[in-house]
């Protein structure tokens, strides 16, 4: 990680930069903003006393990065203007320099769980764009348990909802054996989604039932199964079928045709399920499927 430190006090600027290169910084000091706009760091230690200077090019610039004011006095100009500006933090002169490394890698944290939090944000809805809903997410009422022909549905409705009313989201399969552990330990503000009811035995659901009293939650299903809360019904004939599942051959052909029907044109299509074209024409009356031209 490289700091970058902007201090017009020479000895002030020299003294930060050798304790943070004792413990393993690499560090680079300007003593003028404009000289500092041309660095690459990961974090800025920016003094917002620097006579004539204006901080404000500075902190635009590289706002995504960790900027912490170094500040003499706290008023509106040394803090609350770079604050919204886009600085992350403050820390006030003379300071330990173990305050300083703490606020840095609350920060370094902080900005790793926010890529985080994208990659799997970016991922979740790469996974589940090619799942329609024909459902008004925005009126469901909790708590409440979806009964389903394809879990990944379920994800679709649960993810749409964690963002209309912006919750922070538990999930919890009922396939991993420590989800009793998992629901005790839980944030106690945060929304449950709790699948896989079907593979419950019903003195595993009652103890469920009570573990989940009070609380807001989904329970997915594909089972048909009695609970004490409203369920909902949900099905689809868009599912995309993983390893783990057995098909026979109808479903697996309808399943091939409606999801490439339209990327092949039907004298390929027919190729590949190693049919002739009026057999794929017959097997579409079969199944109800008509390709719109």
């Amino acid at each position: 990680m490289k700091i970058i430190i902007v201090e017009n006090e020479l000895y002030l600027a020299q003294s930060i930069s050798a304790k943070l290169n004792e413990i393993g910084f690499d560090t680079e000091t300007y003593s003028s903003i404009k000289e500092a706009l041309n660095s690459t760091g990961d974090v800025y230690l920016l003094s917002t006393n620097l006579p004539g200077q204006n901080c404000t090019p500075l902190i635009s610039q590289f706002k995504d990065k960790i900027i912490i004011l170094m500040v003499s006095y706290i008023n509106n100009d040394t803090v609350s203007q770079p604050l919204k500006q886009g600085a992350k933090d403050y820390i006030v002169k003379p300071f330990m320099i173990e305050e300083l490394i703490r606020k840095i890698e609350h920060y370094k944290e902080y900005q790793e769980l926010k890529q985080q939090n994208r990659l799997f944000n970016d991922y979740t809805q790469n996974l589940l764009k090619d799942i329609s809903i024909d459902f008004k997410v925005e009126k469901m009422t909790l708590p409440i348990v979806i009964l389903t022909n394809y879990s990944k549905l379920v994800d679709k409705i649960v993810f749409a909802y964690m963002d209309i009313n912006n919750r922070v989201l538990d999930y919890i399969p009922l396939t991993d054996n420590n989800w009793k552990e998992k629901i005790k330990s839980r944030q106690s503000c945060s929304l449950l989604y709790i699948s896989d009811l079907q593979v419950l035995k019903k003195s595993e659901r009652d103890q469920l039932f009570g573990l989940i009293d009070g609380c807001e939650f989904i329970i997915s299903t594909t089972s048909n199964i009695e609970t004490p809360y409203d369920s909902i019904e949900l099905r689809t004939e868009s599912k995309l079928y993983d390893q783990n599942e057995i098909l026979t051959i109808d479903d697996y052909v309808k399943f091939i045709v409606n999801s490439f029907q339209y990327k092949f044109p039907d004298t390929e299509l027919s190729k590949k399920l190693g049919i002739s074209r009026k057999s794929l024409w017959e097997k579409r009356k079969k199944y109800g499927i008509f390709k719109k031209k």
